[in-house]
């Protein structure tokens, strides 16, 4: 059976997983994560996506964004991904492709899950072990969000700024969120969703969004309304 197209629809969170191909890293020494910081910068800004959070492992990235039109993430996921590996396979010597296929993505319901999806992402180095809290670990908006520095790739989303009125108040409340981490479900339905490429969120909002794209959104027959239980989980 042939892949369904990756869903983009402007306006909405969507959450992006790239991989190294067969794991392999994606990133050797810290000039690799500072040029695909840079080279993603400019490609967001160019094609109009604004990017809530992002973290770098060693063989795949995270993003969390929302693009203003239709064709925003694919283009910045491929002037992203060309300049890149032009850039990775000139300093290390080798050639050939770096990723493991496309990227992988997926819409979230801002209300239930933009927050959570924020904490999954901080938290990647802690599942990964290679750091004991998110603010040890320099390659994601973490710090940002947490007031630790200024990160001119991040563009907070209006849920963030709805935390307090003042910038450590809303600093404090997003740094207690994660400390807080996510229950499984959660954790597992971000994990199944990105994977999948199913929409995440209630069903009127996996119904909201089929009125606005032919493609579907959602397992089940096209054009019939997802269930609810599969909506909250996939």
């Amino acid at each position: 059976m042939a892949r369904l197209p990756r869903l983009t629809v402007p306006g909405y969170p969507h959450h992006i997983i790239q991989r190294g191909n067969n794991r392999q890293p994606i990133f050797i020494d810290p000039q690799d994560c500072e040029r695909l910081l840079a080279e993603l910068h400019e490609q967001a800004k160019r094609h109009q996506v604004a990017l809530h959070a992002y973290v770098l492992m060693s063989n795949h990235l995270h993003l969390l964004a929302t693009p203003e039109t239709a064709e925003g993430v694919p283009l910045m996921m491929q002037g992203l991904g060309r300049a890149y590996v032009r850039w990775f396979n000139r300093c290390h010597g080798r050639s050939g492709t770096l990723w493991e296929g496309r990227y992988r993505s997926t819409l979230i319901e801002s209300e239930r899950y933009l927050l959570a999806c924020m904490v999954y992402i901080d938290l990647n180095p802690v599942r990964a072990g290679i750091a004991v809290a998110p603010a040890d670990y320099r390659w994601s908006s973490h710090s940002h969000y947490a007031g630790l520095r200024s990160d001119p790739l991040v563009t907070p989303h209006a849920l963030y700024w709805a935390l307090g009125n003042t910038p450590f108040a809303r600093e404090q409340a997003y740094v207690d969120l994660v400390r807080s981490g996510l229950d499984p479900g959660q954790q597992d339905a971000l994990r199944r969703a990105a994977h999948s490429g199913w929409a995440l969120g209630s069903a009127e909002f996996v119904a909201e969004l089929q009125r606005r794209t032919e493609r579907r959104v959602a397992r089940g027959a096209a054009g019939r309304p997802p269930k609810r239980e599969q909506a909250a989980c996939d």
